[in-house]
């Protein structure tokens, strides 16, 4: 699916990641893997510039995240006990998709 394309938005969207929002990195993550597109440098970087600020993803962020990173096998040990640790005293505020969603990443990435 334009792979061309996906390299160029992967190289332009690591230029612009510190202006991005939690919602867009974690779209930007699910529609690479939703595409079956690997691109590990932008999923380093999304680790990179998601892991200190997870506090302010939403219950969909988080799960569409944790989801993106174990779909496409991308190893981010760090991310997902970070994505663990914001998830956990929140997980009331997940729906049933967002919490089958989480408990797969965790599944697969193991």
């Amino acid at each position: 699916a334009a792979p061309a394309l996906f390299d160029g938005i992967s190289a332009s969207a690591r230029a612009q990641l510190p202006s991005f929002k939690p919602r867009e990195l974690s779209s930007m993550a699910w529609s690479f893997a939703r595409a079956g597109h690997e691109a590990p440098a932008l999923f380093d970087a999304i680790s990179a510039a998601s892991s200190a600020r997870l506090s302010t993803y939403s219950a969909q962020s988080l799960a569409n995240l944790a989801w993106a990173f174990a779909k496409l096998g991308h190893p981010s040990a760090s991310l997902f006990q970070a994505v663990a640790l914001a998830s956990v005293p929140r997980l009331a505020e997940f729906k049933p998709q967002e919490l089958a969603n989480l408990v797969w990443a965790y599944a697969k990435a193991e």
